[in-house]
């Protein structure tokens, strides 16, 4: 019982805003789709269209196997069981990497709305200090609880929206219709609209890390995604609608931090205040969501054995206390780069993770047709892979857009992921550094292999019990272990 009060379960709702804040946490950033897409018409159009294309598939993709592997680690479990550990703990460095750097975004952005009413975070003098004290701030939020960090968000998330609201009540009035047809393709730059799109539409996955820490997530899960998606799209279409109907603004205009710019002009002083004060908000949110799954990750990874055991170590508060200061310090050395450099790398590096997942997704179907699935989504493999078809093609596509230079640091990334596997096997061989997978394949603890617990479930109505440890695969133990090829 004291466990369970040291480590509350995330309930629907505060997974709504957690899973809201991994993929959006409102339209900030959403204003260089206007510039980079030469005018509203394209923007509007791919926030209409890039859902159904992308968001939709991947958030039913997560959705049954988040449900089928209800534990920490998320998407790192699916490759595991798909492909082996080699190819799992690939997929968990690509992914953490590329969340670091997204979460090395936020306070950038926090600082970047605040500059316009306060000038003096132009200087180094001050944004560097501020963006350690705020990075620091929030680290130890984190460390205080999941629940804490749910509760959070679903305030935040409130804040954060209700001024786009105000926006688009206030706007009504003033739209022209003819203002969301404007485009002018010679202005087009194709790269950075992509990148835009990609980046504001993606992360669905990231809340399977939280798996482990959420109530009933069979259940809860589904529900979680749907309002979620919802809730990301109209945050995205309202104020967009509004700001470009209601204004005569040319699209070079709009840049990260118009909206503070879009409510001084519709509303007044005071909506640009308060947009600038939800869009610090809303960076908060967001890191703290990026924080918590990129932490509970690396705590899922440890308990596959993929990762040395201190990762897996809680604080008194029931989260992962070296994991946590692991990413944030990650977040510190990526901060100096700009947001486009960092958007460019981060969703090349999340495009190959997603790719190694639909084949995941696809190859479960396959080779294990029992496997229990409290959500299943309604189609047969053929169908599923359909599913998959549109957005793995958008995925090339925004891979096929990268600079070169994001080609070679990218694969310098890749390569990295590559050299450390061997050596955490060495290092687990060697006795080195102390791994909890030796005690999890232990037949005199009980444990047993995910697959003998999970298929032939099929037709069940009982949920597996959360309450006991994560199990491990033991014929992937035994491929760690032996440092051979995946299978």
């Amino acid at each position: 019982m004291d466990d369970a009060k040291s480590n509350p379960k995330l309930t629907l709702l505060p997974l709504i805003a957690l899973i809201f804040y991994e993929v959006s946490g409102g339209p900030f950033g959403v204003e260089d789709s206007v510039s980079t897409g030469g005018g509203p018409l394209l923007s509007l159009l791919g926030f209409f269209l890039f859902p159904l294309i992308w968001s939709v598939p991947e958030a039913l993709v997560t959705a049954e196997l988040a449900t089928a592997f209800p534990h920490n680690g998320g998407y790192v479990l699916w490759i595991s069981s798909s492909f082996g550990p080699f190819w799992g703990f690939q997929q968990g460095f690509w992914k953490w990497f590329s969340g670091v750097m997204d979460n090395a975004l936020y306070p950038v952005l926090f600082l970047d709305y605040l500059k316009h009413s306060f000038p003096i975070f132009n200087l180094m003098l001050a944004r560097i200090p501020a963006l350690l004290g705020i990075t620091f701030s929030l680290t130890y939020l984190n460390y205080r609880g999941l629940h804490i960090v749910g509760f959070s968000a679903v305030v935040l998330t409130i804040f954060s929206l209700l001024p786009f609201l105000a926006i688009f009540v206030l706007s009504v009035p003033k739209i022209r219709l003819s203002r969301w047809f404007v485009v002018d393709f010679n202005k087009v730059n194709w790269r950075g609209y992509f990148n835009n799109m990609f980046w504001n539409l993606n992360y669905w996955d990231k809340a399977s890390t939280l798996a482990g820490e959420v109530d009933n997530p069979s259940k809860t899960f589904p529900k979680a995604l749907f309002w979620g998606l919802l809730l990301v799209v109209c945050s995205y279409l309202i104020p967009l609608l509004a700001g470009t109907g209601a204004l005569s603004s040319p699209p070079t205009e709009w840049a990260d931090g118009y909206f503070s710019e879009v409510g001084m002009l519709i509303g007044g002083f005071w909506l640009k205040l308060w947009i600038q004060a939800a869009a610090a908000m809303s960076n908060l949110g967001l890191f703290e969501a990026e924080m918590s799954s990129d932490a509970f990750q690396l705590l899922g990874m440890s308990k596959m054995g993929l990762l040395p055991a201190v990762f897996s170590s809680r604080s008194k508060y029931g989260t992962p206390t070296i994991s946590i200061l692991f990413s944030a310090t990650g977040v510190i050395f990526l901060s100096w780069m700009s947001f486009q450099q960092i958007l460019e790398f981060l969703n090349f590096l999340y495009a190959i993770g997603m790719l190694l997942e639909f084949a995941a997704f696809i190859t479960l179907r396959l080779k294990k047709p029992n496997l229990y699935r409290p959500f299943r989504v309604p189609f047969q493999t053929f169908g599923a892979a359909m599913l998959c078809l549109p957005p793995a093609l958008l995925l090339i596509l925004v891979m096929c857009l990268a600079s070169l230079r994001t080609f070679f640091v990218s694969g310098a990334v890749v390569i990295v992921g590559f050299i450390l596997y061997p050596i955490l096997v060495q290092a687990k061989n060697k006795n080195w550094l102390l791994f909890e997978a030796e005690q999890l394949s232990s037949p005199s603890n009980g444990w047993h292999s995910i697959d003998s617990e999970l298929v032939g479930h099929e037709n069940k109505d009982t949920e597996l019990p959360m309450s006991s440890p994560l199990p491990m695969v033991e014929e992937e133990l035994s491929l760690m272990e032996s440092d051979s090829n995946p299978k």
